[in-house]
């Protein structure tokens, strides 16, 4: 198959809603977010954005105040799906738009009146978007097995990280995961 999607891509230097075509909504994970000149002021850098940020339009700037809160920088790691809507109207023509349909960081569905038109709002829904954390690296493993040697059991170090197995232990915890090896060791009596 030859994907003749990939040649109608805009050249811009921002994510536009042609970036869409075929429909595919797109998971991003924020790295930074800046301040920008222009309409769009708000510029939502994301893993692999290729050069292109995502600047939301006010509708969707609103949604991320009131889910997220108002200081940018606390959205760096979380994430979103994106998804191009057709609907999205300006000027009085269905121009195709941006939205968000899931977010992290929340715990239930969130539903907030945005303007429509100007004459009327319209409640808007974003979801829970449930990002899968990764793990420890069997090296990682390895080396917190190695670590706890035979002063601590391994039912200790389940039951302290409230997992069944090493392998759900997520990846951002293997320093405190030795850390706290190190601690129960050091709080054992020498045999």
């Amino acid at each position: 198959m030859i994907d003749i999607s990939k040649t109608t891509t805009p050249k811009s230097d921002q994510l536009n809603f042609d970036d869409f075509v075929g429909g595919q909504p797109m998971t991003i994970k924020i790295t930074k977010v800046t301040a920008v000149n222009g309409d769009q002021p708000i510029a939502v850098h994301y893993e692999n954005d290729n050069g292109k940020p995502w600047k939301p339009c006010k509708s969707m700037r609103r949604v991320l105040v009131n889910v997220w809160g108002r200081d940018g920088n606390e959205y760096v790691g979380r994430s979103l799906i994106l998804y191009g809507d057709p609907t999205v109207a300006f000027g009085g023509a269905a121009v195709g738009g941006i939205r968000i349909s899931h977010m992290s960081h929340i715990d239930a569905p969130f539903t907030m009146a945005l303007t429509a038109t100007r004459a009327s709002r319209k409640p808007f829904t974003v979801k829970p978007l449930v990002v899968q954390a990764a793990t420890l690296t069997t090296d990682q493993r390895k080396e917190i097995v190695a670590a706890m040697g035979d002063a601590v059991q391994p039912a200790e170090l389940l039951a302290h990280f409230k997992v069944k197995s090493t392998s759900e232990i997520p990846a951002d915890k293997f320093a405190e995961v030795l850390k706290w090896v190190d601690e129960q060791k050091a709080a054992r009596p020498p045999e």
